[in-house]
């Protein structure tokens, strides 16, 4: 059994919010999004509830962040959708980019 505090900052928890970034199957693109309730939000997405996301699908989830704050969460998925917060996220994932690309790792 975990203790509270694992279950508080360890993994999912329905008290916070998380932003989050799924990859197009279809043309490798990128959609950043935040949430409170991650797998509802990612089951939506998977079965085309999304108007954003409906004709580019499927999607893979390839990255999330927790935050214990809301605000904390929207500044950080408004980050992301900025041109300096996209290019932070493209060198955080660099190696799996590289690996979906096909490009041999070093």
């Amino acid at each position: 059994m975990y203790s509270s505090i694992s279950e508080q900052y360890c993994g999912y928890n329905e008290n916070m919010y998380y932003v989050y970034v799924l990859q197009s199957k279809t043309d490798r693109d990128f959609y950043i999004g935040f949430i409170q309730d991650i797998k509802r939000r990612l089951y939506e997405h998977k079965v085309g509830k999304n108007v954003s996301t409906k004709s580019r699908g499927p999607w893979t989830l390839i990255y999330f962040e927790g935050f214990i704050d809301k605000f904390d969460a929207l500044r950080r998925e408004s980050y992301m959708k900025i041109t300096k917060g996209h290019a932070m996220l493209k060198m955080i994932l660099r190696e799996y980019l590289l690996k979906q690309a096909g490009v041999a790792q070093r």
